[in-house]
């Protein structure tokens, strides 16, 4: 899958966000299963099983 660079730069500036926002977060741990469980529902939207990415 071949990305524009206009796909590539909102992806970049969504990850830039993502990490923002833990980084201010008041419960940086909750923040973070927040981004994990968005992450692997959007993985899953595509078709990837997300669970065989855990540790």
């Amino acid at each position: 899958m071949h990305m524009t660079d206009k796909e590539q730069a909102t992806a970049l500036i969504e990850e830039y966000a993502k990490l923002q926002r833990i980084k201010s977060a008041a419960d940086r741990e909750a923040e973070i299963e927040y981004q994990i469980r968005i992450t692997k529902a959007k993985l899953e939207a595509i078709g990837i099983v997300a669970e065989d990415l855990d540790k």
